[in-house]
């Protein structure tokens, strides 16, 4: 009586009761919905601030090759540390340790990565309050700090 059977008769509150247990988190909706501040590390929030702990490189996923320029970001709201990706050709030459950049999600599927980017999840768009777009351009220079 414990299978799929559709439970009758004067134990049948308890058959469904366990079956409702057992399939509680099947769906993943209500998964992502009931846990999503255990990975979303901005909070629900666009975008957010953090402090450049380090520079780094990683290796894209097969079949891609190439490098990937990042930075590990320790984020002010919740002190989180989250990899960030860097776009644009050269541009994480004007980016430096201890400098404070602002962060915004990649936008892949259900706030995940994006294409051949294994674990990054997020990409910077400011360098000390200046967009990384016009410092590449030379619009603007990074503020001293």
């Amino acid at each position: 009586m414990d299978g799929d059977l559709l439970a009758r008769g004067e134990k049948a509150a308890r058959v469904i009761k366990r079956q409702r247990q057992r399939r509680k988190f099947k769906k993943k909706s209500l998964n992502v919905a009931k846990y999503k501040w255990r990975y979303d590390a901005l909070e629900e929030a666009p975008m957010g601030n953090g402090i450049v702990l380090e520079k780094r490189v990683i290796e894209q996923k097969q079949p891609h090759s190439g490098l990937i320029k990042c930075v590990r970001v320790q984020l002010r709201k919740n002190g989180r540390v989250v990899t960030a990706h860097v776009p644009r050709d050269k541009a994480i030459n004007f980016i430096d340790e201890h400098d404070e950049v602002t962060v915004v999600g990649l936008g892949g599927s259900q706030k995940g990565q994006m294409g051949s980017i294994s674990g990054v999840r997020f990409k910077v768009i400011a360098v000390n309050g200046i967009p990384l777009s016009e410092l590449r351009k030379g619009k603007k220079q990074k503020a001293k700090r």
